[in-house]
Parts: C-alpha cells; sequence; structure tokens
C-alpha cells in the first residue's frame, strides 16, 4: 500500500513515510493509492474479534511496512489504559445506540487514534534515532489527547495551540496542567480556525518544517483516520448481531470532518453494510451547507457550547472531495487555489447529488442541543455531552432518511467535560471521572501569543529538540 496525496505533487511513500510526514510536501493530504474491500466471509469472522484484535486486522490492510508484531505492539499498548476492555462499547439508550467512545486518558474520541499515533511515532523515532516537534491546533479535545499520547516520551516536544477562551475550562485544563517538560501549551488570541491556518501555514514552509524535524498530530495526519476507522467496522457488526438488520446508520458530530470521514472510509470497505452518515453540524454549519446546497462558503465563527465543532474551514474535506472529483488531484488543488482567493468551492448537480448520497446532514443550533440533553436524561437517565447531543438531534430531525437500519450515535466525549453546559441543561453536573478530579487545583502553566505565524515560529526556534 502506497500513499499519494490529494493534490498529486509527491511520489508514492509508504505508511510509516506518510506518518512522518502528516501534511504532503504539495499542501495536500495523504490517502492510500487504493482503499480495500472486504467480504462478508471476512465479516463474518471478524465479528467474534476484540476490539484490539480488529483493529489490527483493518489497519494491516493499509500498512504494509510494519510487522504484524510491532503493530500488535503498538495497538495494545495504546488501548491498555481504557477503562473498559472493549474500548468503545456500544449501549441501547432509549431506541438509539450510543458508541461511547470517550474511554480513554482524555476522556474523548481522540485518544482513540492519538494513542496509537503517539506509540507510532515513538517507536519511528527510536528506531531512526531522530527527534520530533510536534505541532498541532485543538478546537478542544485533540489538543489534550495528543498531549496524552506523547507526554514524557524520549525524543518528542509538543506544540499545542488553542484558541484563548474558546474551549471549555476542563478542556484547557487538561492540557495545561500536564506537568511533563516536553509539553508546550500555546493560548492564541484568536478563534480555531487561525490556529489551523498557522499549523498549516508553518508546515507548508518546507524549509523551516525540515530545520526543526516537525510533525503533525491533527487530523491532517492519515494515521489518524486510519484509527477512527476501526470503530466504524466494530460497532457495525456488534449491532448487526444484536438486531439481525442488513445495515447500520451512524450520526456523527463533526466539525474537521474527520471523524465522518474515517465512517466514509469504512463504508467503502465493508459496503453494504453501512447504510447512511449523517453529518451533524451546529452553527457552524459549513459542511451542513455543502451537503445541502453545494457551496462550500466559509463565515464568521459562532462561538457555541460545543466548542471542539466550531469550525468553519474542515481540513479533512480536501480528502473527501478529491474522491468527489473521481481522484482529479489537479482539480482539487483549483479548488483550493479558489478557497484562499474567493471563501468558496461551488460543485455542480452532478456531484452535489452523489455528496446527497454519501450524506444526509443537519444543522442544530444550541438551544435545541440543550434540550437534546434534557430530554434524553429526563426520558432514559442517560447523560449525554453537548457533542454528543448534536448527533442524536441531527439523526432524530432525519430520522425519515434512516429507515433502512438502527442507528449508531457516536458519543465523542464524556460529559462531564463540559459542566456548565450540562448544569444549565439537566440542572447538575455529571459525575466526574476520577482523571478530572481536583483539576482545578493543579498547576497550570501556557504561554499567550497573537494568533500570528511568526510569534509561533519564534517560539518553536526558542523550545524546539
Amino acid at each position: 500500500m502506497k500513499y499519494i496525496s490529494t493534490r498529486g505533487g509527491i511520489n508514492p511513500i509508504s505508511f510509516t513515510e506518510a506518518v512522518m510526514m502528516g501534511l504532503a510536501a504539495d499542501g495536500g493530504l495523504l490517502l492510500p493509492d487504493s482503499i480495500p474491500s472486504v467480504d462478508s466471509a471476512t465479516l463474518d469472522v471478524w465479528k467474534d474479534l476484540s476490539y484490539p484484535d480488529l483493529a489490527l486486522k483493518i489497519m494491516g490492510l493499509f500498512i504494509d511496512d510494519l510487522s504484524n508484531e510491532k503493530l500488535e505492539s503498538i495497538i495494545n499498548n495504546s488501548y491498555k489504559n481504557f477503562d473498559v476492555p472493549d474500548v468503545t462499547p456500544i449501549v441501547k439508550v432509549g431506541k438509539r445506540f450510543i458508541l461511547e467512545l470517550f474511554h480513554g486518558p482524555t476522556l474523548a474520541f481522540k485518544d482513540i487514534a492519538l494513542q496509537v499515533l503517539g506509540n507510532l511515532f515513538s517507536l519511528l523515532l527510536k528506531e531512526s534515532g531522530e527527534k520530533m516537534n510536534i505541532l498541532g491546533a485543538t478546537s478542544g479535545d485533540t489538543g489534550s489527547a495528543a498531549i496524552y499520547g506523547v507526554k514524557g516520551k524520549d525524543n518528542i516536544n509538543i506544540f499545542i495551540l488553542h484558541p484563548k477562551g474558546r474551549v471549555s475550562k476542563v478542556q484547557a485544563l487538561q492540557m495545561t496542567t500536564v506537568p511533563e517538560k516536553n509539553v508546550f501549551n500555546l493560548a492564541l488570541k484568536g478563534n480555531f480556525d487561525d490556529c489551523q491556518a498557522i499549523v498549516k501555514a508553518i508546515f507548508n514552509q518546507l524549509d523551516f518544517k525540515a530545520q526543526y524535524r516537525l510533525g503533525s498530530i491533527n487530523s491532517i495526519n492519515w494515521a489518524r483516520v486510519l484509527a477512527q476507522i476501526v470503530y466504524y467496522v466494530y460497532a457495525t457488526l456488534k449491532v448487526k448481531r444484536q438486531t439481525g438488520d442488513k445495515a447500520v446508520n451512524f450520526s456523527v458530530p463533526t466539525g474537521n470532518f474527520g471523524d465522518i470521514f474515517a465512517g466514509y472510509i469504512a463504508k467503502q470497505i465493508i459496503r453494504p453494510n453501512i447504510e447512511k452518515l449523517v453529518l451533524a453540524t451546529n452553527e457552524n454549519n459549513i459542511l451542513t451547507r455543502f451537503v445541502l446546497q453545494g457551496r462550500y462558503a466559509k463565515s464568521k465563527v459562532i462561538p457555541t457550547i460545543s466548542p471542539s465543532m466550531d469550525i468553519q474551514v474542515a481540513s479533512n474535506f480536501e480528502r473527501y472531495l478529491y474522491y468527489l472529483y473521481n481522484q482529479e488531484s489537479e482539480r482539487v488543488k483549483r479548488s483550493f487555489m479558489f478557497l484562499d482567493k474567493k471563501d468558496v468551492i461551488i460543485i455542480n448537480q452532478e456531484e452535489q447529488a452523489k455528496a446527497r448520497r454519501d450524506f444526509v446532514s443537519a444543522s442544530i443550533d444550541q438551544a435545541t442541543t440543550i434540550k437534546t440533553i434534557r430530554d434524553t436524561y429526563e426520558e432514559t437517565g442517560y447523560i449525554i455531552d453537548p457533542h454528543t447531543a448534536v448527533g442524536v438531534a441531527a439523526a432524530e430531525r432525519l430520522k425519515a432518511d434512516l429507515q433502512n437500519g438502527p442507528t449508531v450515535c457516536l458519543a465523542t466525549a464524556h460529559p462531564a467535560k463540559f459542566p456548565d453546559a450540562l448544569n444549565n441543561a439537566i440542572g447538575k453536573e455529571p459525575e466526574r471521572p476520577k482523571s478530572l478530579e481536583g483539576i482545578e487545583d493543579r498547576p497550570s502553566r501556557y504561554e499567550v501569543l497573537p494568533a500570528e505565524v511568526d510569534a509561533v515560529k519564534n517560539y518553536i526556534v526558542k523550545h524546539a529538540l
């Protein structure tokens, strides 16, 4: 399996090269040169596998330059610290299934991929004797998950950019109270799109990237997407076995398009076992507008109670556009040049129809989000966080499109990470897991910087390995 760029400007590279490259050298995103598929006989074997064993099978389809023993060790080490043996348990809540993705060390779905990526980096750096400075941006959960994936590891420093005051208090503390000396938190005076744009701009300065050995942990790194494919297949097999249905729908709260893009790839691998993918957004609904109107048009970021989705420029959207454009890399490149100039990408009617076959979508406002949290709690006693509530509300709104099988809603974060929103919705804060007890009393350290490329670069120069 080789990896190529959505913009067609690099020669095919191996999986481990793709992991270390992060963002493609031509500014595009890396993808496998083909998507494998598996037959029903294989799925019949897979349905009895544990989560780590299934991860080994699925990730092995995309990796041919790591031994099976090394990959198995990475996977087992990545999931040994989760608080449940099945890693991503599925629970029935009322009439829907909830896929709990928050059982990792930082209580968010990002742990599932970033524990793997951190261990991958550690192995590859140990074998090469090289050092790496990881640079990433977060809208809330990626930062702490990335930090916990590499904190204290040899030969790695990590620099995480977050928008000052625009993540929840608990999310900020999960990042800034980590004491390891290889962790650097930068609070930028801007929004997440500013943080993400700065990261991409720095990665596109190839001389600087090479000189300071920069690595990526954002979902621009293919390994992130690959690890997330696993739980779609896992949930599909478990729910089908329980219900006897032929296919399963998924409702995915998303802002940066990485999680639902993993679902899109999973659908290709195990077709026809996944039916519909619900793309659920909050008021920052550039992706919903794209699906419904065929226009990917930037607008102002709106702060919400689901801050991890407060994004207008979704970095993984480029990967989907590559497939929507029938893998025409030159057209992808032109589209993003046009987006930089005109703040919009417009697709034709045939492509609009195709996008609406790939996804159904709804935008959920904050009042509906609060109501969904409250209604779910009053009806079932189950507490969901604001991001999960967006997915549940979208599934309810689009239930007419989801008749051909049960719907699985992705629970992307533990509700205790959003005490203010939960207190508003149900009149109390959720019980805190042990990892969050006393977090406000721990020493916190971070630097406040302007949202400027040079300011971040200068900080990296001073603190890089």
